[in-house]
Protein backbone atom coordinates (compact mmCIF):
# COMPACT_ATOMS: atom_id res chain seq x y z
CA UNK A 1 0.00 0.00 0.00
CA UNK A 2 1.73 3.35 -1.29
CA UNK A 3 1.52 5.95 1.48
CA UNK A 4 0.78 9.43 0.84
CA UNK A 5 2.97 12.35 1.11
CA UNK A 6 1.14 13.45 3.76
CA UNK A 7 1.30 10.28 5.12
CA UNK A 8 5.33 9.87 4.37
CA UNK A 9 6.11 13.22 6.23
CA UNK A 10 4.09 12.29 9.21
CA UNK A 11 6.00 8.96 9.51
CA UNK A 12 8.89 10.75 9.62
CA UNK A 13 8.25 13.19 12.01
CA UNK A 14 6.91 10.17 14.24
CA UNK A 15 10.41 8.49 13.43
CA UNK A 16 12.33 11.68 14.15
CA UNK A 17 10.51 11.74 17.10
CA UNK A 18 11.86 8.29 18.50
CA UNK A 19 15.10 9.35 17.73
CA UNK A 20 14.66 12.37 19.74
CA UNK A 21 13.50 10.22 22.53
CA UNK A 22 15.96 7.63 21.95
CA UNK A 23 13.41 5.27 21.37
CA UNK A 24 14.45 1.91 19.76
CA UNK A 25 11.33 0.40 19.64
CA UNK A 26 9.85 3.83 17.32
CA UNK A 27 12.46 4.04 15.83
CA UNK A 28 12.34 0.07 14.50
CA UNK A 29 8.58 0.60 14.07
CA UNK A 30 8.55 2.19 10.91
CA UNK A 31 11.18 -0.91 9.57
CA UNK A 32 9.86 -3.18 6.55
CA UNK A 33 11.14 -6.30 8.48
CA UNK A 34 13.16 -7.33 5.00
CA UNK A 35 15.00 -3.95 5.74
CA UNK A 36 18.65 -3.21 4.02
CA UNK A 37 20.83 -0.76 5.48
CA UNK A 38 23.98 0.15 4.66
CA UNK A 39 25.77 2.84 7.47
CA UNK A 40 28.42 5.52 6.57
CA UNK A 41 31.17 3.13 7.19
CA UNK A 42 30.38 0.65 4.48
CA UNK A 43 28.66 -1.52 6.87
CA UNK A 44 25.40 -3.27 5.84
CA UNK A 45 22.70 -4.88 7.58
CA UNK A 46 19.54 -7.12 6.31
CA UNK A 47 16.67 -8.10 8.16
CA UNK A 48 15.07 -5.71 11.15
CA UNK A 49 16.15 -8.13 13.62
CA UNK A 50 19.63 -7.94 12.80
CA UNK A 51 19.14 -3.87 12.71
CA UNK A 52 17.46 -3.87 16.06
CA UNK A 53 20.37 -5.93 17.04
CA UNK A 54 22.98 -4.06 15.58
CA UNK A 55 21.61 -0.84 16.89
CA UNK A 56 21.21 -1.86 20.84
CA UNK A 57 24.09 -1.22 22.43
CA UNK A 58 24.36 2.46 20.67
CA UNK A 59 20.62 3.36 21.99
CA UNK A 60 21.75 1.61 25.26
CA UNK A 61 25.07 3.81 25.36
CA UNK A 62 23.25 6.59 23.32
CA UNK A 63 25.39 9.72 25.32
CA UNK A 64 22.67 11.73 24.26
CA UNK A 65 23.07 11.63 20.46
CA UNK A 66 20.35 14.36 18.30
CA UNK A 67 19.54 14.31 14.94
CA UNK A 68 18.39 17.60 13.52
CA UNK A 69 16.60 17.51 10.35
CA UNK A 70 17.94 19.85 7.73
CA UNK A 71 15.86 19.19 4.81
CA UNK A 72 13.31 16.63 3.56
CA UNK A 73 12.76 16.22 -0.24
CA UNK A 74 9.76 13.50 -0.54
CA UNK A 75 9.00 11.45 -3.67
CA UNK A 76 5.17 10.05 -3.26
CA UNK A 77 4.95 8.23 -6.50
CA UNK A 78 8.60 6.86 -6.01
CA UNK A 79 8.22 6.11 -1.94
CA UNK A 80 11.60 7.17 -2.12
CA UNK A 81 12.77 10.48 0.28
CA UNK A 82 15.97 12.18 0.85
CA UNK A 83 16.75 12.82 4.31
CA UNK A 84 19.25 15.59 5.16
CA UNK A 85 20.41 15.67 8.60
CA UNK A 86 23.05 16.87 11.12
CA UNK A 87 24.13 14.57 14.22
CA UNK A 88 25.06 16.01 17.31
CA UNK A 89 26.82 12.97 19.91
CA UNK A 90 30.17 12.62 21.79
CA UNK A 91 32.82 11.63 19.09
CA UNK A 92 34.16 8.40 18.57
CA UNK A 93 37.25 9.23 16.45
CA UNK A 94 40.12 8.35 17.83
CA UNK A 95 41.95 10.92 20.10
CA UNK A 96 38.68 12.36 20.64
CA UNK A 97 36.54 10.13 22.11
CA UNK A 98 33.24 11.59 23.91
CA UNK A 99 34.25 15.27 22.77
CA UNK A 100 31.12 17.45 21.34
CA UNK A 101 31.10 15.83 17.49
CA UNK A 102 28.50 17.65 14.54
CA UNK A 103 28.36 15.56 11.34
CA UNK A 104 26.22 15.66 8.50
CA UNK A 105 25.06 13.66 6.10
CA UNK A 106 21.81 12.39 3.93
CA UNK A 107 19.96 9.08 4.19
CA UNK A 108 18.06 7.87 0.77
CA UNK A 109 15.16 6.34 2.27
CA UNK A 110 12.83 3.74 0.17
CA UNK A 111 9.03 2.67 1.28
CA UNK A 112 7.44 -0.41 0.72
CA UNK A 113 4.60 -1.70 2.06
CA UNK A 114 4.39 1.51 4.23
CA UNK A 115 7.51 0.89 5.96
CA UNK A 116 10.99 1.75 4.93
CA UNK A 117 12.79 -1.06 3.55
CA UNK A 118 16.32 0.69 2.27
CA UNK A 119 18.16 3.07 4.13
CA UNK A 120 21.21 4.18 2.77
CA UNK A 121 23.58 6.54 4.96
CA UNK A 122 26.03 8.96 3.13
CA UNK A 123 28.03 11.17 5.58
CA UNK A 124 30.26 14.24 4.69
CA UNK A 125 33.77 13.37 5.57
CA UNK A 126 34.54 16.83 7.36
CA UNK A 127 33.02 17.12 11.00
CA UNK A 128 32.96 19.58 13.51
CA UNK A 129 34.89 18.47 17.23
CA UNK A 130 34.40 21.04 19.81
CA UNK A 131 33.55 23.66 17.10
CA UNK A 132 36.39 22.88 15.33
CA UNK A 133 36.18 21.17 11.47
CA UNK A 134 38.56 18.39 10.67
CA UNK A 135 38.52 15.46 7.79
CA UNK A 136 37.42 12.01 9.58
CA UNK A 137 40.22 9.67 10.15
CA UNK A 138 39.79 6.92 7.22
CA UNK A 139 41.67 3.80 8.06
CA UNK A 140 43.33 2.19 4.54
CA UNK A 141 41.55 -0.41 2.74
Amino acid sequence: MPLTRQEISEAMDRWNQAWADHDLGGVMDLFHEDVFFEHWTGTEVKGSKALREAWTPWFTNHGGFRFTTEDLFIDEKQQKLLYQWTLDWPSVEQGREGRPERRRGVDVIHFQDGKIINKLTYAKTAIEIEGKKMRLSVPAL
